[in-house]
């Protein structure tokens, strides 16, 4: 049996122990969003949650997909989906993966705006 290596697990844990990393990364287990979708869901300025998404990218934790104008980010980790899910879904009482665009009132996004134009159609 080889030794865990300790280093790296340690820098990995200390990359997922900080909140707004943790809220965008329990964002993006559920679905792909863009910047500004997050800046909205936490309430941060675009640079600072531009500088949250750099260290999960440079991490190999999450990667981006350019559609149109937007960038969208997506969790590519498997195991940093299972420590979330091992992690926040026990603290809900949630079972099974979630998913699912979490709609924000007064967020620009392509996906909001466009729930938005169906509720007020409907």
């Amino acid at each position: 049996m080889s030794t865990p290596d300790y280093d790296q697990l340690s820098q990995r844990i200390k990359l997922l122990a900080h909140p707004v990393r943790l809220r965008i990364l329990d964002a993006l287990r559920r679905n792909a969003e863009c910047v500004c979708h997050l800046e909205t869901l936490l309430d941060k300025p675009q640079p600072y949650v531009s500088q949250q998404l750099r260290l999960l990218r440079q991490a190999g934790v999450i990667q981006d997909e350019k559609d149109g104008q937007n960038v969208y980010y997506h969790l590519v980790d498997d195991d940093v989906r299972a420590w979330l899910a091992a992690l926040l879904d026990k603290q809900h009482g949630q079972t099974g993966s979630p998913s699912g665009h979490e709609q924000l009132i007064g967020c620009p996004c392509p996906k909001c705006a466009l729930a938005f134009v169906a509720l007020e159609a409907a």
